[in-house]
């Protein structure tokens, strides 16, 4: 099923919920790094924090710290995904300031799926391609964007509360299924199968894009110097941050996703009972 149809815009406004007021940017944008999800997104947003790029967006705040902005993300993702018949996608500077504004860094979901839009949006800002090895990538990927968020309990609940319901639409119906051209709508088959070649185009679509001064092609494994050299700032002192390796990720997935997915339960049970109780009085008026 297509996700420009009715239905999942009948869906998108039953689930919608009151959406704070759109963000103005008061700091210039000055850091994109645009490398896929599970290439040291967090530990490279962690590093950024350190350097004194206050504040860095990450899929995180997508998700669990920013969970009503997440519509918006869904509406520039159909604009990408299903735009007008010119067959032109233009997302603006000020549509993304509205969710990005507070940010003058950004990394993982965001910033690798709208990755052509936000470097034609923000020309003056330094990208950084953030990698991994291609096998240890996909591997770590297939485990965990399919493993760990695409349980079959999660897709049913996710039915039964609006703020899960959003979580998922978003990430895995708008973003990740799109990104990974999920054709059967899996984001699971779409990764195992597709996951190495988009991998490879991405980073060279990023290297067709930007100037070679303005990018710098970077492994978490490269530590502190080439980026601190690449962005002009002092090595600091510390290790470099390494966080979000697979245990964590599966520990903070699941701990947030478990207290939403307990109101969720209630939901359902409420709405079993609720249906169970029609169909007995619908008997009973037949009889």
């Amino acid at each position: 099923m297509g996700m420009n149809n009715l239905f999942w815009r009948l869906c998108e406004r039953f689930y919608s919920t009151a959406e704070p007021p759109p963000r103005v940017r008061t700091k210039p944008m000055e850091v994109l790094c645009v490398g896929l999800p599970r290439s040291g997104t967090e530990s490279l947003q962690k590093a950024l924090l350190r350097l004194g790029y206050d504040y860095t967006y990450h899929g995180w705040d997508m998700l669990f710290e920013d969970p009503h902005r997440m519509q918006g993300w869904v509406r520039l993702a159909r604009k990408k995904w299903y735009g007008d018949k010119t067959g032109d996608c233009t997302i603006t500077t000020v549509e993304f300031d509205e969710l990005l504004g507070h940010s003058v860094a950004v990394t993982d979901a965001a910033a690798s799926c709208f990755a052509a839009e936000l470097i034609a949006a923000y020309p003056d800002a330094k990208v950084i391609l953030n990698v991994r090895d291609l096998d240890r990538w996909h591997a770590s990927a297939v485990k965990n964007l399919c493993t760990a968020i695409n349980d079959t309990w999660t897709v049913w609940l996710c039915w039964f509360h609006p703020t899960l319901w959003w979580m998922y639409h978003c990430h895995q119906r708008m973003l990740w299924s799109r990104l990974f051209r999920c054709t059967d709508s899996s984001l699971s088959s779409g990764i195992e199968v597709n996951g190495k070649w988009i991998y490879r185009e991405h980073c060279a679509m990023i290297k067709g894009l930007v100037p070679k001064e303005r990018l710098l092609e970077w492994d978490v494994v490269d530590g502190w110097e080439p980026l601190c050299k690449f962005l002009g700032k002092e090595i600091p002192k510390e290790t470099f941050p390494r966080t979000n390796d697979a245990a964590a990720f599966h520990h903070r997935t699941h701990d947030d996703l478990d207290r939403q997915g307990l109101i969720a339960m209630i939901n359902m049970f409420l709405f079993t009972v609720l249906c169970l109780w029609l169909l007995i009085a619908a008997w009973r008026l037949v009889l």
